[in-house]
């Protein structure tokens, strides 16, 4: 038998390997370019990983189109490749990858509404496997010992500038995290994934560290400096890894042949994580999008609740609503923009496969992209579905029961910061404030600037980091022109509501910042002492000299007070 459903279950199979070959060809380049210290060459990769499913999707459809005709909108072909396709997908070390990646094919070719588990996967369980990747053991008669056999084993490409030091202030530090959680025996063994974990300008080796009583996760983050490589940072506390893996961080380049046993093992060490965000954050974006759909769909099933305005003040480009219990909120465009806002919806889109494809520096929030989403009409608040029926027509229908939403966008919740502010204490709120500074900056150094830099377009996470997740007036900070306002005779024109200067497009200036941002008493203070420079066009003037030049500034994904920094270096060697 060799029916048209054999035909493209063949198709789309010899297709997905493919993709996987050319997957993991990218994600090796990592490794050398680390050793070369070719930061530049590994943005590239990591850009062209990032558009290689779609890119390959797109050449498959095409062969399907010219292969097989009118057969191919034929649902009964379909249901059989489907049968015949997960028979011989089962088999694939990354078989849950497979079944989304022909779910991906059908939606694109049926134009699905909703989804149809007679030719798609999206409804089933998930299909990660129970088991976890197999992990190196280390063992010796010290920490130190243990750490050094560990570092030996990495080949990264590049010597030491002195493993020894770094693994004495390793073995320090981890000794003081482990006193910290009530433990003070010895440390007895270590287990690491084999391959390093790549991302921006360091190799990350992670694992996990034991003591006959407590178990931590354990990240070293390992960076090639122009003298070598040294150790950056030792990690073991919880909050410290997410944030490591976090939703708002590009993805890692680590090779993992069974993927789903990887993420298994990495929702072991981060038991808050969701496997949707683990496997968008090694790099499989699409079924980290099909994961969260079926966590969305099985919180449903669970609980009664309905959809209603999620906190926050009402955006003017986006309607947001969320599940009161669910960790996510549901973002659609308005059909029209009011005044002052002078953007499409072509554009708003765009700005959000900027974020996607971007390094988001730890401070831009993921998300994913759903269209045709069904779900019954009695789990949404009545004013909420009025408006999304009268506002934001061209993204969301009603027919009879059901709601469809024909392009939304999910991403994590967060608390919006003016809300934090409010109901935080002085030194929660006075931690927050910096932070936001700090976001800006670093947003800033990544080549983004947020345009709409107001309190409530940026939340606050779990861990208490600062985010911004507005995207429709954000733009890149080398596209800017910072302008110091122009001096005056006049007094009344420092009284005009209008402007007494020429405004160009893409002129920005930031001495207008003091004055709405809508930052008030103390909190006005704590920004100013902290990060004033940000209302004088020094400051981005430098930002863009140094984008300009080439530099790739590195943004830690860690806490500066977990650097084992220079200072610390200095006195143990002479100690």
């Amino acid at each position: 038998m060799n029916g048209p459903g054999e035909r493209i279950a063949r198709t789309i199979l010899r297709s997905f390997d493919e993709y996987c070959v050319l997957f993991a060809s990218l994600t090796a380049r990592a490794a050398d370019r680390f050793a070369r210290r070719d930061w530049h060459g590994l943005q590239d990769d990591s850009a062209e990983r990032l558009n290689l499913y779609n890119a390959q999707i797109d050449q498959l459809v095409e062969d399907l189109a010219s292969g097989f005709g009118p057969t191919l909108t034929d649902q009964s072909v379909w249901e059989g490749a489907r049968a015949l396709y997960l028979e011989q997908v089962a088999a694939r070390p990354a078989a849950e990858l497979g079944k989304t990646y022909f779910s991906s094919t059908t939606r694109r070719v049926l134009q699905t509404k909703g989804t149809d588990p007679n030719i798609e996967f999206t409804d089933e369980a998930s299909s990660i496997p129970d088991t976890e990747p197999k992990l190196i053991q280390f063992d010796g008669d010290s920490l130190e010992a243990t750490l050094l056999a560990l570092l030996g084993s990495y080949d990264l490409g590049a010597p030491w500038q002195s493993a020894e030091r770094d693994v004495r202030l390793a073995a320090l530090e981890i000794e003081r995290r482990f006193a910290l959680h009530g433990e003070h025996g010895p440390v007895l063994t270590i287990a690491t994934y084999p391959k390093p974990f790549y991302r921006g300008r360091a190799a990350y080796i992670v694992g996990d560290i034991a003591s006959e009583r407590l178990t931590l996760p354990l990240a070293i983050a390992v960076h090639h400096t122009s003298r070598g490589l040294i150790v950056g940072a030792v990690l073991v506390e919880p909050d410290d890894i997410s944030v490591l893996f976090s939703y708002t961080r590009a993805s890692f380049m680590v090779a993992a042949d069974h993927p789903g046993e990887l993420v298994n093992y990495l929702c072991r060490l981060m038991p808050h994580r969701k496997p949707a965000e683990i496997f968008s954050t090694i790099g499989h974006n699409k079924h980290g999008k099909t994961e969260r759909y079926r966590d969305l769909r099985s919180f449903m099933a669970d609980s009664g609740e309905r959809f209603e305005y999620a906190r926050g003040i009402r955006g003017m480009v986006m309607i947001v609503f969320t599940l009161p219990g669910y960790d996510a909120v549901f973002k659609v465009i308005r059909d029209r923009f009011p005044y002052p806002k002078q953007t499409t919806r072509r554009q708003v889109m765009a700005k959000y496969r900027l974020v996607f494809g971007h390094d988001r520096a730890g401070r831009l929030i993921d998300a994913y992209e759903f269209e045709h989403l069904r779900f019954e009409r009695d789990r949404f608040d009545e004013a909420l579905l009025a408006e999304l029926q009268t506002d934001a027509s061209r993204s969301v229908s009603v027919e009879g029961h059901t709601v469809t939403l024909h392009h939304v966008y999910v991403e994590r919740k967060v608390v919006p910061l003016d809300i934090y502010l409010r109901e935080s204490n002085p030194v929660k709120a006075t931690a927050a404030m910096i932070d936001y500074g700090r976001a800006i900056k670093n947003l800033a150094l990544s080549d983004i600037f947020p345009g709409d830099m107001l309190l409530k377009n940026f939340g606050v996470t779990r861990s208490g980091r600062v985010v911004f997740y507005d995207y429709d007036e954000l733009t890149r900070v080398t596209d800017c022109k910072f302008r110091e306002i122009p001096e005056t005779s006049d007094p009344d024109d420092e009284m005009s509501a209008d402007p007494w200067f020429g405004v160009g497009e893409g002129d920005v200036f930031p001495e207008e910042f003091r004055n709405f941002l809508g930052v008030r008493g103390d909190l006005r203070d704590v920004l100013e002492q902290h990060h004033g420079d940000l209302f004088g066009v020094r400051f981005w003037r430098r930002v863009q000299d140094r984008i300009r030049s080439g530099e790739v500034v590195e943004i830690f994904p860690y806490k500066r007070s977990r650097r084992l920094g220079a200072g610390v270096r200095r006195r143990a060697r002479t100690g």
